[in-house]
């Protein structure tokens, strides 16, 4: 099944898609900590008419999560080119809801920063309470998966040890367009996933080059804390970053960005300076 939050006709729904088109679920304004997958499965179609894609406006797939979890330095070529080692430990750093747009919304250039920068990511989406789950037990925690970018500003990354104030900033994060879930994808670690930049690649790589899978992040992340229904995390992006290509390329006024997924989906996203003052 494939799900997604939607605004249609001025209302926050949840839709679920049904080839081409989508149908509204009954009593749900979006995905979320109120929304595990068991509900999402078991809600009834709304009594209307189907939907055209191109009559809702995608909202991040989980438009509200408790947590954004991401992760750094987990394909073994974008360690070389960043010049690190492999991590004993996933790499965890947090972003805020504010961060996420939909997957068709424009990525905010802020006026502060010179360096914007791509990240394609695989995201995954939690669909039940989960606590120090191991590896296997993990699977049954995940409601789905979706395709993000973790979109930073490079000269704010690097302004201290801790990586936050680059990779939070309001307006800058797509996440969606849908919640795929897990029996759609036959192994989600074997994925191929690219990115663009004006019809240019950029990134090219397979999930199947992660360091830590899925299943491990969900294991350790939970070790630590409760992770809850809509609770999101983004798994690490492989080599091509603009920041470490000679020169640099970093993202500009009315570039266009598409990452995709296998399986998974695609954003298309127009990057908008934000005016000062």
């Amino acid at each position: 099944m494939q799900f997604a939050s939607v605004i249609h006709e001025g209302e926050n729904c949840v839709v679920r898609r049904e080839g081409d088109l989508l149908r509204k679920l009954e009593g749900l304004s979006e995905i979320g900590v109120a929304t595990p997958l068991s509900m999402l499965r078991q809600a009834r179609i709304a009594n209307s008419p189907a939907i055209s894609t191109a009559d809702v406006r995608f909202r991040p797939v989980v438009p509200n999560p408790s947590k954004i979890i991401c992760v750094g330095l987990n394909f073994h070529a974008h360690i070389e080119e960043c010049d690190q080692t492999i991590p004993d430990y996933p790499v965890l750093f947090t972003k805020f809801a504010t961060s996420l747009i939909g997957a068709e919304d424009d990525i905010v250039l802020p006026p502060e920063t010179s360096r914007l920068d791509y990240e394609a990511e695989l995201a995954v989406v939690i669909g039940r309470e989960c606590r120090r789950a191991d590896a296997r037990q993990a699977r049954d925690c995940i409601a789905g998966f979706t395709v993000s970018n973790d979109v930073t500003m490079r000269d704010f990354q690097f302004k201290t040890h801790q990586w936050l104030a680059g990779k939070a900033w309001d307006r800058a994060t797509p996440l969606g367009p849908y919640l795929v879930t897990p029996d759609e994808i036959d192994d989600v670690g074997d994925l191929q996933i690219s990115l663009q930049v004006n019809g240019e690649i950029r990134q090219q790589s397979s999930t199947r080059l992660m360091i830590y899978d899925v299943y491990q992040l969900v294991s350790h992340i939970s070790e630590f804390t409760t992770l809850l229904p809509g609770d999101v995390i983004l798994a690490g992006t492989p080599s091509g970053v603009g920041d470490k290509r000679q020169p640099p390329l970093y993202l500009q006024d009315n570039d266009v960005v598409r990452v995709e997924i296998e399986k998974v989906g695609v954003l298309n996203n127009r990057v908008k300076a934000e005016a000062k003052g």
